[in-house]
C-alpha cells in the first residue's frame, strides 16, 4: 500500500519555524510513508510564518507563494533521494485556472508552468491545480476553466506529470461541478479530499466522486483515546474509496485542533492501515 502525508498537515509547525522541507522528508520516512506529497508553500521562498498561515487559510489568495530557486530544489531532490522517497502529488496554491481578467489568468498560468517545471525536476507524478472561480460555475467560467486545464494538461503530459483537480474551494466544493469538469476534460484526475465538500452535499460528494479518485487527502481532525476519529467520519469516505476499488496512494491531510500535527498524521495513517488491511 502506498501512503503519503500532504505537508499542509504540518503547516503550523512550518509557520512556527519548527519544521521545513527537509524535516518533512524525515518525518515522512519515520512514519513509514512511501512517497512525498508536499504543499507548495514548503517549496517556496517564505518570509514569515504569517505568509504560511495566510496561504493555508486563503488558497484563493496564495499568489505570494513564490517558488524557491533551482539550487534549493536540487537540495530537496537530493534529500528525498537519500531518504528513498519519491515525489507523488505536489499541491499547488496560487496558480488556479480562473480569475476575472485575462491578465490575472495569464499570471496564474505562468505560475502553473513554473510549478510544473519544478514537479518535473523533482520527478513528481502529479500536480494539483485548483479550478478557481465562483461556486455556481456559470457557462462562461466553465469554458475558461476547461480551456485552462486543457492547456496545462497538454504541457504536463510532455513532462510525465498528471494534472489533478481537488474538491477544495470555489466551484469544486459541489460534486456536480467536479464531475462535470472531470468528464469534460480528458486527462484530468481527481485529488479526492474526504472533507472539502459544501457541508450539505458532503456525503453525496464522498460517495459519487470516489470512483474518480486518483489521489486522496484523508482529512481528519480530532481523536479519542483509542485513536479513533471523533468528528467528520473519514472512515465512511475511506469505505467509499475501497468500494470504488481505489488503488492510488493514500494521502493524509490532518488538521488537529489541538495542534499536535505529528500525532494527527500518525493517527490518520494508522486509521488508513487498519481499514485497508481489513478490506
Amino acid at each position: 500500500m502506498q501512503t503519503a502525508i500532504c505537508s499542509f498537515s504540518f503547516h503550523r509547525l512550518f509557520a512556527a519555524g519548527k519544521q521545513d522541507m527537509f524535516q518533512y522528508i524525515q518525518t515522512c520516512k519515520e512514519l513509514g510513508c512511501t512517497q512525498l506529497d508536499p504543499w507548495n508553500a514548503f517549496l517556496s521562498e517564505i518570509k514569515s510564518g504569517d505568509e504560511v498561515l495566510h496561504a493555508g487559510h486563503n488558497p484563493s489568495e496564495s499568489q505570494h507563494l513564490t517558488a524557491a530557486g533551482e539550487g534549493y530544489i536540487e537540495k530537496v531532490k537530493a534529500a528525498a533521494d537519500a531518504a528513498g522517497l519519491p515525489f507523488g502529488c505536489i499541491a499547488v496554491d496560487g496558480a488556479h485556472i480562473y480569475e476575472p481578467t485575462p491578465e490575472a489568468r495569464m499570471e496564474n498560468r505562468r505560475r502553473a508552468y513554473l510549478w510544473l517545471d519544478i514537479c518535473h525536476r523533482l520527478g513528481a507524478k502529479q500536480m494539483r491545480v485548483d479550478a478557481g472561480g465562483p461556486l455556481e460555475m456559470p457557462s462562461d467560467v466553465f469554458t475558461i476553466i476547461v480551456d485552462g486545464y486543457n492547456d496545462i494538461i497538454q504541457r504536463a503530459m510532455d513532462l510525465g506529470v498528471q494534472i489533478l483537480i481537488e474538491n477544495h474551494w470555489g466551484p469544486s466544493v459541489l460534486p456536480d461541478n467536479v464531475i462535470k469538469l472531470l468528464e469534460s476534460i480528458p486527462g484530468l484526475g481527481l485529488l479526492y479530499d474526504t472533507h472539502n465538500w459544501r457541508e450539505d452535499v458532503r456525503d453525496e460528494g464522498r460517495k459519487r466522486c470516489a470512483q474518480y479518485a486518483v489521489a486522496t487527502h484523508v482529512k481528519t481532525f480530532d481523536w479519542d483515546e483509542k485513536g479513533n476519529p471523533i468528528s467528520d467520519r473519514p472512515d465512511e469516505a475511506i469505505t467509499h474509496l475501497l468500494e470504488a476499488n481505489y488503488k492510488g496512494c493514500w494521502g493524509v491531510e490532518s488538521c488537529p485542533p489541538n495542534g499536535d500535527e505529528i500525532e494527527g498524521a500518525r493517527n490518520t495513517l494508522n486509521l488508513i492501515h487498519r481499514m485497508v488491511d481489513m478490506a
